[in-house]
């Protein structure tokens, strides 16, 4: 399963409450990229503090102010991303891996872009029964939830430009999985979430989600998910190139399209309601 001759390009980072709308401006400048050269990356990032990361349908929440205000008083940072449609945390324990393929050429599909990355999740966990299908009271539910047991571990998203596909995987690797699922849970009650019928909130369950750590790996970390998913890549995909990170962020093309994407999403969270 290769899709260019290029070997895949690996980028990890890990973003700070400062940086925190870098790490969609990155995504986006990647996607760019990857369209306009035909160059495949991963990127691996995480963020330092707790983080919720807004979907675009969380702006219509009713009481969205009250929403943020309870985040802030469960000492969560927030932002609002232009990609998905609902909340997702992110935070040192959860990894964050998105898979950009040069598609000019084959024209992949939407569920068989999804296969791809959930594929590749099967194979970095060979031992796990990963199914997938929607979690209906998981944060962010979609239908290529990953879960075992019925538990979900991870959620995936995608985006497309006309010559290039992004899959975004969330994976709770470690940490106390419960709290995050309440942290989401009381955002959605304190917004009135479920005032109105015109958009769906789900009803956050914290028995639907678990971590990676919970369901057998007592002793993972996020670099050995990294590594076992990057040989799931090398076996299946392609060779890997794990040295031309620092070349990329300072090419002048590479910054430029940072630059663009970052404006983009920094007047989209000026859009949201302070607190």
């Amino acid at each position: 399963m290769s899709f260019t001759n290029t070997p895949i390009t690996v980028i990890k980072q890990a973003y700070s409450p400062a940086n925190k709308l870098i790490s969609f401006a990155d995504t986006n400048a990647l996607l760019d990229y990857c369209d306009q050269f035909q160059r495949p990356f991963i990127h691996f990032w995480t963020t330092d503090q707790p983080t919720l990361i807004l979907g675009i349908n969380d702006r219509h929440l009713p009481n969205l102010t009250a929403g943020l205000q309870n985040l802030t008083a469960n000492k969560y940072d927030y932002f609002l991303r232009n990609s998905g449609g609902l909340a997702v945390i992110s935070d040192p324990g959860v990894l964050n891996i998105s898979l950009f393929i040069p598609d000019a050429d084959r024209k992949l599909d939407v569920d068989d872009s999804y296969d791809i990355i959930a594929d590749l999740m099967m194979a970095t966990f060979p031992t796990l029964s990963i199914q997938t299908f929607e979690v209906t009271h998981s944060y962010c539910p979609g239908k290529y939830d990953l879960s075992v047991n019925g538990q979900k571990i991870a959620g995936i998203a995608q985006r497309r430009s006309k010559g290039a596909v992004v899959l975004m995987l969330y994976l709770s690797v470690e940490g106390d999985q419960d709290a995050r699922s309440n942290v989401v849970s009381e955002f959605y009650q304190a917004g009135d979430a479920y005032s109105q019928t015109r958009w769906a909130f789900p009803q956050v369950d914290k028995t639907t989600m678990t971590t990676v750590e919970k369901i057998g790996f007592p002793n993972i970390d996020l670099l050995t998910v990294e590594q076992h998913f990057l040989k799931s890549v090398s076996q299946q995909m392609m060779s890997l190139d794990l040295d031309s990170q620092a070349q990329l962020f300072r090419s002048d093309t590479f910054i430029d399209l940072r630059k663009k994407q970052l404006r983009k999403i920094q007047l989209r969270n000026q859009q949201l309601p302070l607190i």
